[in-house]
């Protein structure tokens, strides 16, 4: 008998749409920043929520309640927008009517969405010069081009900004984190939200207001949203990942009115909605006991302002003089500044991996040039316990002492 094989066909690779084939690896985040650790190392790398402030419990109690609920209406499909009343909760905290309140999958959902209704591809974007990296991921959806702003400890330099805007840039949105700002802590003043919210209008920008810290404040509350939440030229973006945790993927924007349709137009052309289950979970909870969530907060603010105070102690304890450190008012960041320039950043970086504890390095961070970011180190304290600072401090003293 012949046996006859039957010859391999070589296909070439499928071109991959310029879209995809634009991205750049992240940067900033995942494991292009990573090294080899030590099984002991202590990892202050993210804004990660205490999983003993998080309200598991409260989350039990009321799925089983909405999942007994005649005919299980929570495992039906729902309205892109949201549903009530957890829309309803959140408009009443916002202080704008539910029409403006759009759930989302998250905090970086609802930027996308954001990016994609008022950034046409190619356009000019303003961002914070340090910025949260993922948004710059999230901007090459775009394919835009970035104006740095400076941020400093009172936030985006609106002074700045209105100098750009008067030489004759122009662009098309604002990227900011205004209040504890990923990563440099600082948070801008009622008044310069005012005038930002002023140039917007004049100059026809777009702001995103990205503020998933704005409920982790530690004393005197937060500052004013007013300016954000009434005005046309802003989508204020805020999440229920920092606060009830980031396994719910759920956030929402409050957008302007004349956006709104948009927006549940460009989501009808995606993910539809967010989960059912998730949304009506968290109403349940939100709406049947109405001061969990500010117990929730009480107890978190107390618990991240306990783990700054001990960070900023330690290091003034166990490094004194190398850094220039602020107490932050809020959020779950430290963004310590090297005091002596003989210091190489990445090498210090390296060397506190090797004694085992991970950080983000300052030189992640920037979005242009301007900025001092790489003499800084972002250190997050969100989920370790004030022991485990304590001793992360010292492996990052001992590191600095190889310098």
């Amino acid at each position: 008998m012949t046996v006859t094989s039957t010859p391999t066909v070589v296909r070439a690779p499928a071109r991959k749409p310029a879209l995809i084939a634009g991205f750049t690896a992240p940067k900033g985040f995942g494991d292009t920043t990573l090294r080899d650790r030590r099984g002991d190392a202590i990892e202050l790398l993210g804004g990660i929520p205490d999983p003993g402030v998080l309200p598991a419990t409260e989350l039990a109690a009321a799925t089983a309640r909405v999942l007994a609920r005649p005919g299980v209406p929570a495992l039906q499909y729902s309205r892109t927008e949201g549903i009530s009343p957890l829309r309803e909760w959140i408009a009443a905290r916002e202080g704008v009517p539910v029409e403006r309140v759009i759930i989302t999958n998250g905090g970086f959902h609802g930027l996308s969405l954001a990016i994609q209704t008022v950034v046409e591809r190619g356009d000019l974007v303003a961002v914070d010069n340090p910025i949260f990296p993922l948004f710059l991921r999230g901007l090459q959806l775009s394919a835009a081009d970035i104006l740095p702003v400076r941020v400093g400890p009172r936030g985006l330099d609106v002074d700045e900004l209105a100098d750009r805007l008067r030489s004759g840039a122009r662009p098309s949105a604002l990227y900011t984190v205004p209040d504890f700002h990923n990563p440099s802590q600082g948070t801008l003043p009622a008044e310069q939200r005012a005038e930002l919210v002023r140039l917007s209008e004049q100059y026809g920008f777009v702001i995103l207001a990205d503020n998933p810290y704005r409920e982790l404040w530690y004393t005197g509350g937060p500052e004013s949203v007013d300016a954000f939440n009434f005005s046309d030229h802003v989508i204020h973006i805020n999440t229920f990942t920092k606060t009830l945790g980031p396994g719910l993927r759920l956030g929402w924007l409050v957008v302007p009115e004349h956006l709104a349709g948009d927006i549940a137009a460009l989501r009808s052309r995606q993910d539809s909605h967010s989960s059912t289950l998730v949304q009506a979970v968290v109403g349940e909870m939100l709406t049947s006991e109405p001061g969990l969530f500010d117990a929730t907060l009480g107890r978190a603010r107390e618990l991240y302002r306990t783990r700054a105070e001990t960070l900023v102690a330690a290091l003034e304890r166990e490094a004194p003089g190398a850094f220039d450190t602020t107490l932050p008012g809020g959020g779950l960041f430290l963004w310590p500044k090297l005091r002596n320039d003989s210091i190489d950043p990445d090498q210090l970086a390296a060397d506190a991996s090797a004694e085992g504890v991970e950080y983000q390095r300052g030189s992640f961070f920037p979005s242009g040039p301007g900025t001092d970011s790489a003499r800084h180190l972002r250190l997050a304290y969100g989920d370790v316990d004030a022991a485990r600072l304590e001793e992360a401090v010292k492996r990052l003293a001992r590191a600095l002492k190889k310098q």
